[in-house]
């Protein structure tokens, strides 16, 4: 493995040296970001923004958001959970303190405290913006690891007809995207379809591992339409209508069922040019149920509905500093066949400003403050955070800044009563406090003609990290287990992360990414060492790019890249029995793996494009298949068509 990551490093290496000084990487910094809810250029923004662009996004060519994300950024690792659910560790910090928002909104629901991450729609991403660290002054609760923002596409032609299919021997994604643009109105349509082959893996047996043997098929497809009107330069109104469905084949006759519905109204209103304000509805609605064959009907045994009203005011003063007021009520109600009386509700208020304080040419320092009340446990929470951007010399720049971040306890946190597996009873806890994590960052970017090199480094301190606690029996006697959700002792989580990327004029570009992440294994108030059923964060991770383009004729143009990532080994304390914690635990070894993907681009005039490309191209395979490992096969072609309709009817005419 050493081998193959030196390999990596000297080609990179060699690349880099061979390649000519031109004008200038900027461009790649040229896009607008919105972490601070200030529309901000990417190399002006006050605190480090990773951002996934289109253009990465189609280099990729990933399957799904999961995929993109892990070949995209390093430190990043997706897992299974129980029932197959997918669950993010990113940087230390799981899904529960990483906010995921689709054009600046929530999603409603949860899998095992994990959002559904089949809900995100690949076809319909113009740009993914990273904040990382604690943000919940601007972004409230469940944003103490960071926010990940996914902004969907507007259409910018008067017509615009595009059909993606995207396909290997176990998947199958088809894709819509439909936009026109008038005078005052614009509209977007996309719809997806996903299909999943159920297969086996052939496992040996390991009892130290949790044993995958099947990988459940399933269908996912989903619609969104969203209207735009514009009656003048000032005033803008945003409307939206969604609905997904995902279906999985654990059993023929009875599927699970997972669906959503979203709506969204939103008014963009420049007062003048110094003000403007943004008001806004949003609703997300997340059902869980079975769907009986037989009766084709189905139940629903989840069900979370979140009602939400925001108001944002900005003025920009003459100098060029900028106050940003705001306010949200939320309205969040839950129904779940495994809480106390089946439903509960709360309301959740919040009020924050920010001031963006441009103090020289040289230094920008942005300071935020955030109030929150939640209603069930009368629970409120006030966090700050402060940024500074300093810039010695217009190619670099030095980012400093300390965040605090909070999870309030979820309603399932605080009344579930849950029968999992018959391995033990998971038991809401209604005394629960708010998780609060104290974040502290530096970074600096540099660019240089084409070249450009990102460091940072991070330590967060989190104090009553809400989590399950130690299994427990109820009596001496009994042989039934109780796990209860609990408040943590101090825990803490540090590292960093170092980029190197680069774009010449003869059409080659490349990008590696190495992050280093340390965890101090959690305890309970009584000092005891707690067992997550998650692995902790891998040491070292690294994701490396490189790409060449090159348009040969008017009608032909190819591009060759090849990406992959590399994961380091970890250990993890894991129960020998998990029906019987008398046995112990052993510390198991989860093994390092790299995975890469060649990929060939084909470009037909400016309308039909083919990728082909090799998955998994070391044939890697794990010795043994368990929740943390790829589940791959080996080798595997996969291929993608698409096609700009509209570009073909412009030629007829």
């Amino acid at each position: 493995m050493k081998h193959v990551i030196l390999s990596i490093l000297c080609a990179c290496g060699a690349v880099f040296s061979a390649a000519q000084e031109s004008d200038s990487i900027h461009h790649l910094n040229n896009v607008v970001v919105t972490g601070t809810r200030t529309p901000k250029l990417l190399k002006d923004a006050p605190i480090q923004t990773r951002l996934i662009t289109a253009e990465d996004i189609e280099k990729v060519d990933a399957n799904n958001v999961v995929d993109l994300m892990q070949q995209e950024l390093a430190g990043v690792e997706f897992s299974y959970a129980m029932n197959q659910q997918m669950h993010l560790n990113f940087s230390g910090f799981g899904g529960q303190s990483i906010l995921f928002l689709v054009d600046g909104e929530r999603l409603a629901g949860e899998t095992l405290d994990d959002i559904d991450f089949s809900r995100l729609n690949m076809a319909n991403i113009e740009r993914i913006e990273i904040v990382k660290g604690a943000a919940s002054a601007l972004y409230g609760s469940n944003a103490g690891g960071g926010v990940i923002n996914l902004i969907t596409k507007e259409g910018t032609k008067p017509w615009a007809l595009n059909w993606t299919m995207h396909g290997d021997r176990r998947h199958l994604r088809e894709d819509f995207l439909w936009s026109t643009k008038g005078k005052k109105f614009r509209n977007t349509l996309n719809v997806s379809v996903l299909l999943n082959d159920s297969y086996h893996l052939n496992n040996a047996s390991n009892p130290a591992t949790q044993v995958v043997s099947t990988v459940y098929g399933d269908s996912c497809w989903s619609w969104k339409d969203q209207l735009t009107y514009t009656p003048n330069d000032q005033l803008k109104f945003i409307g939206r209508l969604g609905f997904f469905r995902h279906e999985v084949t654990r059993t023929a006759d009875a599927p699970d069922v997972y669906r959503d519905f979203s709506s969204g109204l939103r008014m963009l209103w420049e007062l003048s040019k110094q003000d403007h304000l943004d008001l806004s509805y949003a609703f997300d609605q997340y059902d869980k149920g079975t769907h009986y064959g037989i009766t084709n009907r189905s139940f629903r045994q989840y069900s979370n509905s979140q009602n939400t009203v925001r108001g944002v005011y900005n003025h920009s003063f003459k100098r060029g500093d900028i106050l940003t007021v705001g306010a949200d009520y939320m309205y969040d109600y839950l129904m779940n066949k495994n809480l106390e009386g089946e439903t509960c509700d709360q309301n959740v208020y919040d009020a924050f400003a920010q001031y963006d304080w441009l103090a020289n040419p040289k230094w920008e320092v942005v300071g935020a403050v955030r109030y929150d009340y939640f209603s069930e446990g009368k629970n409120s929470r006030l966090t700050p955070k402060l940024s500074a951007r300093y810039q010695p010399i217009s190619n670099l720049n030095l980012r400093f800044g300390y965040g605090m971040g909070f999870r309030a306890p979820s309603l399932k946190e605080r009344y579930y009563d849950f029968d999992m597996a018959g391995i033990w009873i998971v038991n809401g806890n209604p005394d629960l406090k708010a998780e609060v994590s104290h974040n502290f960052n530096v970074s600096a970017d540099y660019t240089e003609g084409h070249y450009n090199i990102t460091a940072s480094a991070y330590y967060n301190h989190v104090e009553n990290k809400l989590t399950t606690g130690i299994p427990h029996y109820a009596q001496v006697e009994s042989k039934q287990l109780y796990l209860d959700y609990t408040n943590l002792d101090h825990y803490s989580v540090y590292g960093g992360d170092v980029t190197l990327q680069t774009r010449w004029d003869n059409g080659l570009s490349a990008r590696l990414s190495y992050a280093y992440t340390n965890e101090r294994i959690p305890h309970d108030k009584d000092g005891n060492t707690v067992n997550s059923q998650y692995i902790p964060a891998r040491h070292h991770s690294l994701t490396a790019r490189m790409d060449w383009d090159k348009q040969f004729t008017r009608r032909y143009g190819l591009r060759l890249s090849l990406n992959g990532r590399f994961l380091s080994s970890v250990k993890h304390e894991a129960y020998v029995n998990y029906y019987d914690i008398s046995e112990g635990t052993q510390t198991v070894r989860y093994p390092a793996y790299t995975l890469w993907k060649l990929s060939a681009v084909q470009r037909f005039g400016t309308a039909f494009t083919w990728t082909l490309a090799l998955d998994n191209l070391l044939d890697y395979r794990p010795r043994y298949y368990y929740f943390n490992s790829p589940m791959t096969e080996g080798i595997t072609v996969m291929s993608t068509l698409s096609l700009d309709v509209e570009t073909l009817f412009k030629k007829r005419k």
